[in-house]
């Protein structure tokens, strides 16, 4: 795949389309339980948990916004292998930050790692969890920006927003304290974005 911001499914382009407009963000429902394994990990890392009082919940989108999204989903997915891990009752896996090899949870979170040492403020960064549209679980992490909330994801190597990717969107770090979790509140967008995506499979 061809790495490049798309707001219609399409990974080819590498420019913001010239009538897109700002996407409508994720909305956060009633508060839900966070996943076990992001509870150990904030006992791993505190500081990766710690609240960002001061930061911005919304990053300003620009050409080198988008380079550096890019560049970091790229690099970090090309910087871990692949591995299936075992969350079993032993509990001997957990989400680790740049490991040599991995599974989407440690994407993510060495994605929003690596961001938030470049600079970014921690509340725009988000880990969510999803859906596949074949119901399997995954992670990742929601940049929230000016122009909206765009994914990056260890699947591809393209940055999206939320609504282009067909998941089913479950659950997401509170943008005011990242050790709470919330629902996703459901999006008539999304529905429509994933509807037009089925279709064009077909």
């Amino acid at each position: 795949m061809v790495a490049g911001f798309s707001v219609t499914g399409s990974y080819a382009r590498e420019q913001l389309p010239s009538n897109w407009s700002p996407a409508a963000p994720i909305v956060e429902g009633k508060p839900t339980l966070a996943p076990f394994q992001h509870v150990r990990f904030c006992l791993r890392y505190p500081s990766e948990c710690d609240p960002d009082l001061s930061g911005s919940d919304r990053i300003e989108f620009g050409p080198k916004t988008l380079e550096l999204l890019k560049r970091i989903n790229q690099t970090v997915n090309a910087s871990i292998s692949p591995t299936i891990k075992d969350y079993g009752p032993e509990l001997q896996d957990g989400w680790t930050i740049a490991p040599i090899a991995g599974d989407c949870n440690d994407y993510a979170v060495t994605k929003r790692h690596q961001l938030v040492e470049s600079g970014m403020p921690a509340k725009a960064l988000r880990l969510s969890v999803v859906k596949t549209p074949s119901g399997i679980g995954h992670l990742v992490l929601v940049v929230s920006t000016t122009q909206g909330d765009l994914v990056l994801d260890n699947l591809t190597e393209a940055v999206r927003t939320w609504q282009s990717t067909a998941y089913s969107w479950i659950k997401i770090q509170s943008a005011n304290n990242s050790r709470f979790w919330s629902e996703v509140k459901p999006s008539q967008s999304v529905i429509s974005d994933a509807s037009r995506f089925h279709l064009a499979k077909r």
